[in-house]
């Protein structure tokens, strides 16, 4: 289920991730939904959807990190 937009995203990264932050999660989310289609490309047991949803927290992590408020904020 790729989102079209960041209005889409689960409430959990809308409520905490800055705009750019979203932009980043939405943008990883929908090219390792289409990369990691093929089950014989994912680890273990995951869906297609936990797989893509740990590689857009990944790509998030890259430039952001969780503060101390919850929030997440630009490294």
């Amino acid at each position: 289920m790729p989102y079209s937009s960041i209005s889409e995203l689960p409430d959990a990264v809308r409520g905490h991730l800055p705009e750019h932050a979203q932009e980043i999660y939405k943008e990883a989310f929908n090219s390792a939904w289409g990369e990691y289609a093929d089950r014989a490309e994912r680890r273990g047991d995951e869906s297609r959807e936990e797989v893509a949803h740990k590689v857009a927290w990944a790509a998030v992590k890259k430039k952001y990190r969780k503060g101390n408020d919850g929030d997440w904020h630009a490294k």
